[in-house]
């Protein structure tokens, strides 16, 4: 008797209940080898206190299965809620999504019909760092980390999931024509890592006229990777355009971890009606069980599916105002027609291979601890360093002009900016200015060293002199190459 898998399920908020329970009865019917665990996360977690939206309980199910199944759930809104996707993500280390967008034209109305693109977002950094702090009355703001390890680990997926799928082209969105040094290093690490796999062609498009080519020609992509944010908006425009954002299904990888779900929210304002969707989760769950080595029930459900697609029955959100069936109707169409196979278009299949791929899912391993990773010849030199100021009193020159007297023997002002923009020196009375200047100081030509020794000592001054700083940031040389992008206008 073959042994069932454990997986641990969530049956959300919002409409989660309704397409999770028509999922796991299409999952049953069908054979699938699972033994599901239950637990509760999302709303109701939120709202008794648990400020992750998850408790301990849950987390040892999902460490001990490895294998999470689960519906939308709701971040309440205020109150400093994170986002649990977020979290369960980079808790597990599930840093690959993995989203299919294809068009059903055969049965679906799209102007796209011949898209078939996979998107695999990196989905542990980023802005979804969500580090972010009000530093003035008037300014807020959040860091956008990417780093090699991530980007080495997100781009190499995306390459081995392409050869492995037999795919023929892998395109990197970045927009380091404005970010040079954080786009920059993902769009460099695509390039290195790119030309290990000469069989497969790769290109580069800035990311706001990629999308607008995803929305206008996706037939001209393949597999596309992209950091965090951008594969976040990219993604949705995708699947928007095969006909329905409830179509699509999405994958977490991880090294040790997998999570499965639908790529739509909770939709409270449909929750309880029983008009829901629960295609996305049933492609969904079709993805977990080609990740647990049973794609034989896998394509069996995703051919009856086509087969109900087929044969015209429809949820609302595609009927668009035509007939159209409940939830569970949906998922009874589906259970009727397993082991049916469509006719209009190929029917699909999963082989064992298949399988093995996405069980094995980070393709090399996770890049090793900075213990390990041998260290890179690296020389790293102080710089400088930007003083942020909270400022209402002095203009930009006033500002610029009391500085230069503070910079001391070691160093020297360079620019202010405000906003990023500069505005010392020759600033314009056009520029608008808010609360919150950036004061560049570089080490002065008589000197070739400084040290946060002599940056403590430029505070006190600045303090000295009854100004308001906020923060710091170090300036950094490596290997005699500045490591801070420079300000507008600079």
């Amino acid at each position: 008797m073959t042994v069932k898998t454990p997986i641990t399920v969530a049956m959300g908020d919002g409409i989660g209940p309704e397409i999770m329970d028509a999922t796991l009865k299409i999952l049953d019917r069908a054979g699938a080898m699972i033994k599901p665990e239950f637990i509760e996360i999302g709303e109701k977690l939120y709202l008794e206190g648990h400020s992750t939206g998850i408790s301990d309980e849950a987390w040892e199910s999902l460490r001990r299965t490895k294998v999470f199944l689960k519906a939308p759930i709701t971040t309440p809104q205020g109150g400093g809620y994170k986002s649990l996707n977020v979290t369960i993500r980079k808790t597990l280390g599930l840093y690959a999504n993995v989203r299919p967008n294809i068009s059903y034209e055969q049965f679906i109305k799209t102007k796209h019909p011949n898209m078939d693109l996979v998107i695999i977002r990196e989905n542990e950094e980023d802005l979804y760092a969500g580090i972010e702090h009000q530093q003035t009355p008037e300014v807020i703001q959040c860091l956008k980390l990417i780093t090699r390890p991530g980007s080495e680990k997100i781009v190499r997926y995306a390459l081995e999931y392409a050869r492995k799928n037999n795919r023929k082209k892998v395109t990197c969105f970045s927009k380091d024509n404005i970010m040079k040094l954080t786009d920059g290093l993902f769009h460099k690490v695509f390039k290195e890592i790119a030309a290990e796999y000469p069989e497969i062609e790769t290109e580069h498009w800035i990311i706001d006229i990629g999308i607008a080519k995803i929305a206008d020609t996706p037939q001209d992509f393949d597999v596309i990777v992209m950091p965090n944010l951008y594969g976040d908006i990219a993604s949705d425009v995708a699947a928007q355009i095969t006909g329905s954002v409830g179509l699509a299904g999405s994958a977490n990888i991880g090294d040790q971890c997998a999570m499965f779900e639908a790529i739509h929210g909770s939709a409270p304002d449909i929750a309880g009606k029983g008009i829901a969707n629960p295609s996305g989760l049933i492609n969904g769950a079709i993805m977990m069980l080609v990740h647990i080595g049973q794609p034989d029930v896998a394509a069996k459900i995703h051919n009856a599916w086509l087969k109900t697609l087929e044969d015209g029955i429809y949820t609302g959100d595609i009927a668009k105002g035509g007939k159209s069936v409940r939830t569970m109707e949906f998922a009874e169409a589906v259970m009727d027609r397993l082991g049916e196979m469509p006719t209009t278009m190929e029917p699909v299949s999963y082989s064992e291979e298949a399988s093995e791929v996405a069980e094995a899912a980070a393709v090399p391993a996770m890049a090793p601890s900075v213990v390990d990773r041998p260290k890179a010849d690296v020389v790293r030199e102080l710089d400088g360093v930007d003083v942020f100021l909270f400022n209402n009193d002095l203009d930009g020159h006033e500002l610029g002009e009391k500085l230069v007297s503070l910079a001391g023997p070691e160093f020297k002002l360079v620019v202010i900016t405000n906003r990023g923009v500069k505005v010392y020196p020759g600033g314009f009375p056009e520029t608008f200015t808010t609360d919150h200047w950036r004061c560049r100081f570089n080490i002065s030509d008589e000197k070739t060293t400084a040290s946060n020794k002599d940056i403590l000592q430029l505070l006190a001054r600045i303090e000295e002199a009854g100004l308001d700083c906020i923060k710091t940031e170090n300036l950094y040389k490596f290997n005699d190459q500045i490591g801070y992008s420079l300000g507008q206008g600079q």
